[in-house]
């Protein structure tokens, strides 16, 4: 029987510290002096006062230096992200937009999950304190994330990660202390990445506020922003900015630990990372080129920056939009599709399948081409120059087929509930791959989704967590065997 006090103290330490970050936003909309501070300190007394309660409650069972067991991992992953949205959603819903629970908890699960998709509408006229804490909520989905794919996932086996766990810490027993170690690694790297992107959009003429929320969720690769008209507000050099913050952040943090420390070879020599930026610089060359054939007369300068915005900001799923993406040509959207199926790297706040599934994938069909033209020859994936096991190969390919019947699930469902078909499509696709945006004609002008059935929007709800946490840490804990375990 497993044994969850655990996993009730850690994610009891967490709420706690959720509802002490909520101080900041009411801090600030104290000191602008906005009265919906009143429904922030309410949020934070609530969310901290439970945390603590239940953190004390399992305390006893936390003992020293005994690390959690398997099972006490997934479910702790799987807890904190279905936990902390539900804190993170009351401040929508005690306070302005003063949102029913299937919208707070929606704008909550898509911030956490940096999914960006949003069900809120007149964001410019929110509070100051809103925005933030919709950007905060992107931030440490963003770092917590990272911290799980590098920590955890590599010990879950989940679609393949193991390959990777030579590369991180081992969280089992006696070698948690390590994980610690590479937690504070990473979250400097984090708020080093965040300062220096608040500092360019500041120098490039954005405002201090707008700069450091959009910095946030930048980093994050979320997209919320505190405007409807999101990144469209911003055209121009501050676009070109913004690229180069969300592809450093769909990177493997890793690297940014391993450079920091002085060695710049990994870095370089990852095919993750290299396969990423050409993978950007194909899609970019094809839309502009297409767009040119189409229309020669085209503002080349201005075609080049808006693709490679918006291409890096759907590939790295950020979800931005500095124009509507809806008025693209077929050719242009079904690339957007297909990079947003993609997604970054592992070990970063990039989305989606991430590209080391995709090369570990294309490494397995070229080796079963070899072997079926030369039987008698021993052939084997190889990924940086390591043999890949048949156990990563077999975890990858699960994950693949997971990924695409819950994608066509969630497509069926979501148009069961009253959807047309692309927007349900497009709404599974967003869910799932954790991208941003959605398109059809129930969509809102703004890209939100307030006009979507109440049904459809729980289903995404469900998408979005399951995406976020590679389906499969989600999908055991429907299994008997796991809670025998």
């Amino acid at each position: 029987m497993i044994d969850p006090r655990p996993v009730g103290y850690v994610i009891g330490l967490l709420v706690a510290t959720l509802g002490v970050i909520m101080l900041v936003p009411t801090a600030l909309d104290y000191a602008v002096g906005n009265g919906h501070w009143m429904a922030f300190l309410e949020s934070a007394i609530i969310t901290t006062l439970f945390g603590a309660v239940l953190a004390l409650a399992c305390v006893n069972a936390n003992g020293k230096g005994r690390g959690l067991t398997l099972q006490q991992t997934f479910l702790l992953t799987t807890g904190v992200w279905l936990v902390l949205p539900l804190f993170g959603a009351l401040p929508f819903m005690l306070g302005q937009p003063g949102a029913s629970l299937a919208d707070a908890l929606f704008e909550s699960m898509s911030g956490m999950t940096t999914t960006g998709t949003t069900a809120f509408v007149g964001l410019d006229n929110l509070p100051m304190g809103t925005n933030l804490w919709r950007g905060i909520l992107q931030w440490l989905g963003g770092l917590g994330i990272v911290i799980v794919a590098m920590i955890f996932l590599p010990v879950m086996k989940v679609g393949g990660m193991q390959f990777f766990r030579s590369e991180g810490f081992d969280t089992l027993g006696k070698i948690l202390p390590r994980a610690l170690d590479i937690s504070t690694a990473l979250i400097r790297i984090y708020i080093l990445l965040s300062v220096l992107c608040v500092l360019a959009y500041m120098g490039f003429g954005m405002g201090p506020f707008d700069a450091i929320l959009h910095a946030m969720t930048t980093v994050s690769t979320g997209g919320f922003s505190s405007y409807d008209t999101s990144f469209a507000r911003f055209q121009g050099p501050l676009e070109y900015v913004s690229v180069v913050f969300m592809l450093l952040a769909s990177l493997p943090f890793i690297r940014f630990i391993q450079l920091a420390q002085g060695d710049f070879r990994p870095l370089w020599r990852d095919p993750q990372v290299r396969a990423y930026m050409r993978w950007n610089l194909y899609a970019i060359s094809l839309i502009v080129g297409y767009e040119l054939f189409a229309n020669a007369n085209a503002d080349l300068s201005a075609l080049v920056r808006e693709t490679t915005f918006n291409v890096v900001t759907v590939f790295s799923g950020t979800g931005f939009a500095s124009v509507d993406l809806s008025t693209w040509g077929p050719f242009p959207f079904v690339m957007l599709i297909v990079v947003g199926l993609i997604g970054g790297c592992t070990s970063s706040t990039g989305c989606s399948v991430k590209v080391f599934r995709y090369l570990i994938l294309i490494e397995a069909v070229k080796v079963q081409i070899r072997r079926l033209q030369s039987p008698n020859a021993v052939i084997f994936v190889d990924y940086e120059g390591r043999r890949v096991s048949e156990d990563v190969i077999n975890s990858v390919i699960l994950f693949f087929t997971m990924f695409i019947l819950s994608f066509g699930v969630l497509s069926v469902l979501l148009s069961l509930t009253g959807l047309q078909t692309k927007t349900a499509v497009t709404a599974a696709w967003t869910a799932i791959a954790n991208v941003g945006p959605a398109f059809g004609p129930e969509v809102g002008p703004t890209g939100a989704v307030n006009g979507f059935p109440e049904p459809a929007k729980w289903l995404m709800i469900l998408g979005m967590m399951v995406g976020r946490l590679e389906l499969l840490s989600v999908y055991v804990l429907f299994m008997r065997r796991f809670w025998r375990g």
